[in-house]
């Protein structure tokens, strides 16, 4: 028998509301810190950011990133000791895990072509596939699709609302905090495991994503005038990029850096224009599942975000190759 009960997946959803209530709270009692400027281009600058929290967001920003730092990125690269077809085989499974989830999802936005392929892959992959840990539906011409509540509350119509930057999580907005606490509820797992075992597939799947994205972050970060709205700007443009295309569910990796160079700041910075932001993902290509800490569905999802933009003279453009590796990890060619 086991020493730990198991908590409701409904108390956990509950805690998940709990936590991003906690955080709202939070930035709205630090909302003084982000006075509108006055003037007329920094108005609209700071308008065009939708980012009145933006003091609080770096903050938590430099937590996340020093997490990374310091325990995410070195245990992601601890992770490569395991055979790569191993870690695939994993990533595999972790992906199985959340058919439930994406089926109901794609149900509700009335999808059900990626729907078959949802119940068609799950049935192949837990058989054929040994518990899913090989992708045969792939090898078969099923093609894997997906999404997560925060894109179907978009497909409703529901907006995204303020940017946000939550602890250990990453990127997000309000619409897809609600969409979080959502999927929470439809994965399967969560109904038998403990909390602790919950909070431990959590980890893992956070240095899943984390691990195919050390070099193309890093890359990302060294060319990055401003680090925090370059991430800012690819979230949500990754984010519009899944909505629109139907390709929703990707947490983006959630670092953070209030300066230039990459050393952190004291103080904010100014906000910087998301149009003034090097792009990294072209056309239908979404950004990775990557998570720095896993950074749930979050705020790529902007209808309002530009399709494409130019890099100002002050942003270093990507190279091609991170470009690449940025649209597609490894793990996936």
């Amino acid at each position: 028998m086991r020493a730990s009960p198991s908590l409701p997946k409904t108390a956990q959803a509950t805690h998940i509301s709990l936590a991003l209530g906690a955080v709202l709270a939070g930035l709205l009692a630090l909302s003084a810190c982000a006075t509108p400027p006055t003037d007329p281009d920094a108005l609209a600058a700071f308008n065009e950011a939708n980012d009145p929290f933006e003091p609080a967001n770096r903050a938590i920003f430099d937590f996340n990133l020093a997490l990374d730092d310091h325990i995410v990125k070195p245990v992601a690269e601890a992770y490569r000791v395991v055979p790569e077809d191993v870690r695939k085989g994993l990533h595999n499974m972790i992906q199985m895990v959340r058919s439930p989830a994406l089926f109901a999802n794609y149900v509700m936005q009335g999808n059900p072509d990626n729907a078959a392929d949802t119940v068609v892959r799950l049935v192949i992959n837990i058989t054929v596939g040994v518990g899913g840990f090989f992708d045969v539906a792939a090898i078969a011409g099923v093609p894997a699709h997906d999404t997560d509540f925060g894109v179907t509350l978009a497909k409703w119509g529901a907006p995204e609302g303020f940017y946000l930057m939550l602890p250990f999580l990453g990127p997000s907005n309000p619409r897809d905090g609600i969409g979080l606490g959502v999927d929470s509820l439809m994965d399967p797992i969560g109904y038998f495991a403990t909390i602790w075992e919950d909070l431990g597939r959590f980890v893992f799947e956070g240095i899943d994503k984390r691990e195919p994205l050390i070099e193309p972050l890093d890359e990302l970060r060294r060319t990055s005038v401003d680090y925090y709205a370059t991430i800012r700007s690819l979230y949500r443009q990754h984010r519009a990029d899944q909505i629109n295309s139907g390709k929703g569910g990707a947490n983006f990796p959630a670092p953070s850096i209030s300066g230039a160079g990459g050393e952190p700041s004291a103080s904010a910075a100014p906000a910087v224009p998301d149009r003034d932001v090097a792009l990294v993902a072209d056309g239908d290509q979404a950004l990775p599942e990557a998570s720095l800490v896993p950074v749930t569905t979050s705020d790529l999802a902007g209808s309002t975000a530009p399709a494409a933009a130019a890099p100002s003279a002050e942003a270093a453009p990507l190279t091609e190759g991170v470009r690449d590796r940025l649209a597609k990890p490894d793990r996936d060619q």
